[in-house]
């Protein structure tokens, strides 16, 4: 095994300057740095982290809160690429644990990353309230970044987007191009992202003075079989709708399909609107109109915040991140246009 004193031997440099370069404590000219890299590579030499982590108090690694019923969407995956991505970027490792299916199995991922000595972690909720993410963040040294939730006592630890804004926005966008009959297809309940959307369908009627009926909201489950499911409610319960919106992509694709299958065309009986411009949406027919939410922004914001926070520099400071709504083939104007 090749021994760091080889590595200095080889770069024509002392022990010491090898080790300062690996740390990255005192200077050392780029000259001299390039020879030391080389010589590593040259050599094979792998430095040992445990005793560098325990020498500089770093372990150079981020951690990943996310419950596992995220991994499967589209969504999760252009979460977690950005941050593996960025991460290697700023010259981290990227840990993901498993938040699984509650407030307590979150808490324990969280510790599991502490006791890992993450130098700093990211928390993707789905089960832990702001109050106990707040105290989290009270409790830890390490920097802890929330995403996609808007925490109140840390505000600075958040990075967020108005999914409620977002929803809004679109519901009323549709109201002003004509369509008063408007069905929602939620995401679970128990979800503040879907519970965040649904509000924001609500205040749209409310703005506009259209009553709440609720036969045409359904309940859905992120998935494309769930936003055909919800069609098929909606029609058993014969309720009149000239427009869609789904909380996701994924069930506005598969409401798309149910109301082919029903013969019911798309979007000239019934314009549809999903969540998250997912990159499959421009090429689905009728291509799919979407809300898109910056999740590349968002993780890049986050990152750049707990390595700001970690080793300082410069940093430009984003809190919010709205949604866009990005109009496609899937929606034309309402009956009463």
């Amino acid at each position: 095994m090749t021994t760091m004193l080889e590595v200095a031997k080889r770069a024509g440099v002392s022990k010491a300057t090898v080790s300062r370069v690996l740390s990255g404590n005192g200077y050392v000219s780029q000259e001299t740095k390039d020879r030391v890299f080389q010589a590593i590579a040259e050599s094979g030499y792998r430095p040992n982290l445990l005793a560098r982590n325990l020498a500089t108090k770093r372990t150079q690694t981020l951690g990943l809160v996310v419950t596992n019923t995220l991994y499967h969407g589209v969504y999760f995956s252009e979460l977690l690429f950005n941050a593996a991505r960025m991460t290697e970027e700023k010259g981290r490792q990227l840990i993901l644990a498993d938040g699984k299916h509650s407030a307590e199995e979150e808490r324990e991922a969280i510790q599991y990353l502490l006791d890992m000595r993450c130098d700093a972690i990211i928390i993707y909720p789905r089960f832990l309230s702001v109050e106990e993410m707040d105290e989290i963040i009270d409790r830890h040294e390490q920097p802890i970044v929330v995403l996609n939730r808007r925490l109140r006592r840390n505000a600075s630890h958040s990075v967020w987007s108005d999914h409620k804004a977002s929803s809004q926005a679109a519901v009323s966008r549709l109201i002003e191009m004509g369509h008063r009959e408007i069905a929602f297809i939620t995401g679970s309940l128990d979800s503040p992202t879907g519970g965040e959307r649904l509000s924001g369908y609500r205040a749209a009627l409310a703005q506009h003075n259209i009553p709440l009926r609720d036969e045409l909201v359904v309940e859905g489950r992120w998935t494309p079989a769930s936003g055909a499911a919800a069609v098929s409610t909606l029609l058993t319960r014969q309720v009149a709708f000239s427009a869609l919106v789904a909380s996701n992509d994924d069930m506005a694709i598969g409401a798309i399909k149910q109301l082919h299958e029903s013969n019911i065309a798309a979007p000239q009986a019934v314009s549809v609107i999903g969540f998250d411009d997912v990159a499959i949406a421009p090429f689905i027919v009728p291509s799919l109109s979407s809300v898109r939410i910056p999740v590349t922004e968002m993780i890049q914001e986050t990152i750049s915040r707990l390595i700001f926070m970690l080793d300082g520099g410069d940093f430009t400071f984003r809190q919010s991140f709205p949604g866009e709504l990005i109009l496609r083939g899937s929606v034309v104007p309402g009956p009463y246009a």
